[in-house]
Formats: structure tokens, C-alpha cells, sequence
């Protein structure tokens, strides 16, 4: 599998970059790489568990607190990371990031405790809970003319089961939870991350599940824009400390993921230009203030051609290794505003690039339109990347790549034998 060269062991780590994450999954080692392409920094993963994605890997250290690990002592946790880096000789303050709904809020919360140990590119608590709801996400699109699916909002804040309304989204609609981190907090028979809903008796149902569960926060209910996983787009994006948007890329999504815990994220894309869905990214960051990595859901609406924004989620996202493999790397607008404080000229990608975690063999199984198939091969032979393929990693991890990637093809027949009109 084509990749990034092996960077020279005789590199040392750019003097005063150092970085801790918080979490386990595919983003947050491809956040690592990022920093380790760029700066050569050997990061910290703090984890509850030390899963495949950070395993066995040259370029990352980990500290595993277990499956129950309270929020409490996560944080505690990070305390002492950032106290035991503070102390050494020459010790630096690292950059911290999550990259989780829920991780995020936590850090939010302890930002003032946090904040002795560690650089924070989190956004301010007003900003952060109007973005990252997406009810309010719809809100904020419509004063400012960025288009969006017709939503309806239900409210479980009382603990009751909301009243449900007369509906003009038909049917399916498509349900979601308001804010993940709260979403997270609940378990019940049937909980996917987004729902499709056939009609008014399964929305019912699905009202009384939340409500038994103890859900109390809001759920979205949205228009289904037509259009089957190459319709989606991703943005991705990073707002300095001035205000200036330092970092924009995009990709076409070629195919998500069809699991239910993980339905949505893509497992395929392409690197591509987006101008006027980066414009329109750029407004909704200047208006609400926003500050650190974003990254923007959206659609092309094939009815009539107009890209539909979702959601922003208040971090870089599962698959932001694609930003690195286009030439803009992750890792640079973030140092350069919190280490640096330096201005930065607006990084763009400026090179189409596969990025796939599935074999090509069942990717070509979902392209059905002929001309985007050849053109994806085209992308592909030039560059294909995969975010844990990294030359520097051992046998280990070569070997777990490849499982991976085998897991991948058990999945997509077991959840999603054959593509949907809709991705559903």
C-alpha cells in the first residue's frame, strides 16, 4: 500500500512540540502521525483501553486506565501527564486534544484545571454548546443562509416522552440525538447513532425507547435527503486564536461505515475542491466565533444540486488523516497558534488522494456509477492512504492493518450487503 516515506530515526523531536490525546481510536493515531510527520513527537495516548488503532506503536506512548475509569479519573490522569512533563528538566507544555463528542465536553469542563498543564484549542463554553448541538447547529445555518435539511426538534429535558408533532419532513426521516455527549449517557435495544425512521408508529417507538432509557436532552428529526454515501462531503477545518481560519480541506466520501455505533463515518474518500461549501464553512466559523478544529458534515441535495450542511463536530474528526496525505498537515496550524504564536497563511490540500480503510476489492462493489469508479482508481493508483499504514510501524501493526481491513469486509456484508438508494 502506497504511503508516507519513513522519516529518518536521526530526526530528533522539534525541540518544545509535544503532545498528549485522549482516546483510542483511528483519529487520534492519525492525529499522532500527523505530529510525528511534521515534528517527529513521540506523543501520549491516555485511553481507558489500549485498543488496535494505538497498539504496538513506535510513535506514541500509552497510559491504559481500564474499561471503568470514571470521568474524574481521566481527568486525574491528564493532571498527572501534564505535572510529570511540567517537572522534567526543560519539560514543555504539550498540546492536548481529544477527538470524541464526549471527550471534548470533559475537557470543557476541566478547562480551567487543564489549562495549568496543557494548551487547549477547545472552544469557548457558549460557542461549544451552540455548535455542537445540532439543533442549534440548524438554527445558526439558517441565519446566515447556509443551507440545511428541514428539521423538528424533540425535547426530553422533563424526563416525559415529548409530545410528537404533525410532520411535513415525509417519509423516511432521519433521527439523530441533538448532542452526542449526551447520547453516549444512555443504552437501550436498538440504539444506532442516526435512525431511519418508515413512519409515525416507528417514531413513537423510538420515543418511548429514549424515554424509557432516561435520555434528557434533545433528539433531531430531519428531512432524508436523497442520495446514497458519494453524495456526503467532509470539510475540515482549523480557527486560530485570532479568528483566522488556518487550515481548510475537503473530500467526496466514497462510502461510511454501515455498523450501527458507527454509521455515518466515512471508511472512504477522495481529496477534492469544495468552493462554495468552503465558503460557506468559512462564514458559519467567522459568525459563531468559533475556535480550534472543526470538521463539517454535509450532502449535495440531488434534487436540486444544493449542498446541505448536517452538523460540525467540535474536533478534527475519525478521518482527518486525509487533510495530512493532501499536503496539509493536521499538526502545523495548531502549533503554529499555540506554541508559535505566529499568523499562518490559510493551509489548503493541494493534491487528490484516495483515503480508504477498506480494501479496493469492496470498495468498487459500492461505486455504481462507472465515471466515478474510474476516476477513483485513478486517484488511487496515483496515492491510496491509510491512516495506520505507517512505514515506521513494525510487523505488528502491518499484521493489524491487514486484519482490520479484513474486519471491514466482514462488516460491510453482515450490515450493508449492497449499496442503498439512500445509505441507509
Amino acid at each position: 500500500m502506497p504511503d508516507t516515506p519513513a522519516p529518518s530515526y536521526a530526526d530528533a523531536p522539534t525541540p518544545g512540540v509535544d503532545l498528549v490525546l485522549l482516546g483510542g481510536d483511528i483519529g487520534i493515531y492519525a492525529l499522532a502521525r500527523a505530529f510525528h510527520e511534521k515534528y517527529r513527537t513521540i506523543a501520549t495516548v491516555v485511553t481507558r483501553k489500549v485498543a488496535g488503532p494505538v497498539a504496538d506503536s513506535a510513535i506514541l506512548r500509552t497510559v491504559e486506565l481500564g474499561m471503568d475509569a470514571t470521568e474524574d479519573e481521566m481527568v486525574q490522569a491528564l493532571v498527572k501527564v501534564g505535572a510529570d512533563k511540567a517537572s522534567r528538566p526543560g519539560g514543555t507544555r504539550p498540546i492536548l486534544l481529544a477527538n470524541a463528542d464526549f471527550l471534548v465536553a470533559l475537557l470543557a469542563a476541566h478547562r480551567e484545571l487543564l489549562g495549568t498543564y496543557f494548551h487547549l484549542p477547545l472552544l469557548a463554553d457558549e460557542v461549544l454548546h451552540a455548535v455542537a448541538d445540532k439543533a442549534t447547529f440548524s438554527e445558526v445555518c439558517t441565519e446566515i443562509d447556509v443551507p440545511t435539511p428541514r428539521t423538528v426538534v424533540l425535547d426530553f429535558a422533563d424526563g416525559t416522552a415529548p409530545e410528537v408533532p404533525e410532520l411535513d419532513l415525509g417519509w423516511p426521516l432521519v433521527a439523530k440525538a441533538s448532542r452526542s455527549s449526551a447520547y453516549n449517557a444512555v443504552s437501550f435495544p436498538g440504539k444506532r447513532k442516526v435512525f431511519e425512521i418508515a413512519d409515525r408508529p416507528q417514531l413513537l417507538d423510538l420515543v418511548q425507547r429514549l424515554t424509557t432509557a432516561g435520555y434528557r436532552d434533545r433528539f433531531v428529526l430531519q428531512e432524508m435527503i436523497p442520495g446514497d454515501d458519494t453524495a456526503m462531503l467532509s470539510v475540515t477545518a482549523y480557527v486560530d486564536t485570532r479568528g483566522e481560519v488556518t487550515l481548510l480541506g475537503g473530500a467526496q466520501v466514497l462510502l461510511e461505515e454501515h455498523t450501527p455505533g458507527a454509521l455515518g463515518n466515512p471508511a472512504a474518500m477522495f481529496t477534492t475542491d469544495l468552493p462554495e461549501v468552503f465558503e460557506q464553512s468559512v462564514r458559519f466559523l467567522e459568525h459563531t466565533g468559533y475556535r480550534g478544529y472543526a470538521n463539517f458534515d454535509v450532502k449535495i441535495d440531488p434534487r436540486d444540486g444544493v449542498a446541505k450542511f448536517f452538523e460540525v463536530n467540535p474536533r478534527i474528526g475519525r478521518n482527518n488523516y486525509y487533510m495530512t496525505a493532501a499536503g496539509a498537515n493536521v499538526a502545523e496550524p495548531v502549533v503554529a497558534d499555540l506554541l508559535e504564536d505566529r499568523p499562518l497563511t490559510r493551509m489548503l490540500t493541494h493534491r487528490e488522494v484516495l483515503y480508504s480503510i477498506v480494501p479496493w476489492a469492496l470498495l468498487r462493489r459500492y461505486l455504481l456509477d462507472a465515471d466515478l469508479r474510474a476516476r477513483v482508481r485513478a486517484i488511487g493508483r496515483q496515492r491510496t492512504v491509510h491512516p495506520l499504514a505507517y512505514s515506521v510501524e513494525g510487523v505488528k501493526r502491518r499484521a493489524y492493518v491487514l486484519a482490520a481491513q479484513a474486519n471491514q469486509v466482514k462488516k460491510f456484508l453482515q450490515h450493508y450487503r449492497r449499496p442503498s438508494a439512500d445509505g441507509f
